[in-house]
């Protein structure tokens, strides 16, 4: 009986000495892991906070603060015409074609000038018909002698009192029905004299008359013949070659868009902050993303009753001929300038508990400022109290900061 309670003995000792070993290794290793497992955790939470967050930054300066007002608008052009026939006939070459390009003084049209050669040739024989007889009719009056000395002195007195009056009308010292008087009686002088002979057989015999004949006839013989009064583009075509067209006959419009206007509508309330030179910014709905630049030429003296609104004309270059009469645009138009302001860009500008804050940059660290703002537009605001000139304000990465976090500047 005893040895077995020997063998029980020694099989609970191995057991004790068993979970002994067990509890000391298996249980204070897993101790010691989680230990050494919870003190990585606070490396690297440590760690982690030390880690800069990346921000942008712009400087607060001094500068001038642009406060424009926008408002509806329409392109047009001032450089449009609509070319008409000045005499009627046939189309013998129309040089046009839609969209081309011309230059001035190119010949656009030219009409059968047949009819107004010949009318032309026929003008200008009467005018040599006429100026020949007048020439007869001159060597038989120089025939009888010259003008006596009486009818001399009367010219030149009829002259001194002529040219004494002209000076007297220009001071302002007689009327003009006294100065016509004496224009007259000068006029008078001088067919007496037989000075103006040649001027008065002239009129006699016609010659006058056929010589104005001959310039009109000249006129519309040059009329057959249309050339591009400026440079521009064709539009609008309305006739063909071989067609009759008759006297203002429309037959294509010319326009040049290289400069283009636009045709601004400013309210009644706002047009006195208007001034001729200022700078414009255009949107156009034709070419989204895109900002065209003109300046004010012009502000119109008349308020449209109905709409209370009036317009401002803005020149804007269009060298690449983007921009159509007839677009649509919006301008914002400088207002007010207000000079010499601090100022910060307003996506540095955040407000927590209804207050307005930003973030500026002092060695490494952002710091937390409460400011007052005054004036402002779409992109600055003017800074009264906060910030200094100079100081680095956080435009990016600055939503989810807190005060004294550690930053590091990006470009």
């Amino acid at each position: 009986m005893i040895f077995p309670k020997k063998i029980l003995t020694i099989v609970l000792i191995i057991v004790l000495v068993g979970l002994s070993v067990y509890y000391f290794v298996v249980k204070k290793g897993s101790d010691s892991g989680e230990g050494e497992a919870s003190s990585g955790e606070q490396t690297q939470e440590t760690k982690t906070s030390e880690t800069p967050l990346q921000v942008k930054v712009e400087e607060a300066r001094l500068g001038d603060l642009i406060i424009k007002l926008r408002s509806p608008a329409e392109a047009v052009t001032d450089r449009k015409i609509v070319m008409k026939a000045e005499v009627s006939g046939v189309i013998k070459n129309l040089n046009v074609e839609e969209s081309k390009h011309v230059r001035k003084g190119d010949l656009l049209v030219e009409l059968d000038d047949q009819e107004y050669r010949l009318s032309f040739e026929n003008a200008e024989a009467t005018r040599l018909k006429a100026f020949s007889e007048m020439l007869v009719e001159q060597r038989f009056a120089d025939v009888g002698g010259g003008s006596g000395g009486d009818q001399s002195g009367e010219l030149s007195d009829a002259k001194k009192q002529f040219e004494e009056a002209g000076q007297q009308y220009q001071k302002g010292l007689i009327s003009r029905e006294e100065f016509d008087r004496q224009s007259r009686l000068y006029e008078k002088a001088q067919i007496e004299s037989g000075e103006k002979k040649d001027e008065v057989v002239a009129a006699m015999k016609g010659l006058t008359q056929a010589e104005i004949n001959v310039k009109k006839a000249q006129l519309d013989l040059e009329k057959t013949k249309i050339r591009a009064p400026f440079s521009g583009i064709i539009a609008d075509i309305q006739a063909s070659p071989g067609e009759h067209v008759s006297v203002g006959r429309e037959l294509f419009t010319l326009v040049n868009i290289s400069g283009i206007k636009v045709h601004a509508r400013v309210l009644e309330s706002e047009i006195g902050k208007m001034q001729v030179g200022r700078e414009v910014d255009l949107r156009f709905s034709a070419h989204p993303g895109k900002v065209f630049k003109g300046k004010v030429s012009a502000i119109s003296p008349i308020v449209n009753p109905e709409y209370k609104t009036c317009k401002v004309f803005v020149d804007v270059e269009n060298p690449e001929e983007e921009l159509k009469p007839g677009m649509h645009a919006e301008v914002e138009i400088a207002a007010e300038i207000h000079k010499n302001k601090l100022l910060v860009p307003q996506d540095a500008i955040l407000t927590r508990s209804q207050r307005k804050l930003l973030f500026v940059v002092e060695d490494g660290l952002a710091k937390w400022r409460y400011i007052e703002i005054g004036l402002e537009n779409e992109e600055y605001a003017e800074v009264l109290d906060g910030v200094k000139e100079g100081e680095q304000v956080i435009v990016e990465g600055h939503f989810t900061l807190a005060h004294d976090a550690r930053v590091k500047i990006v470009e």
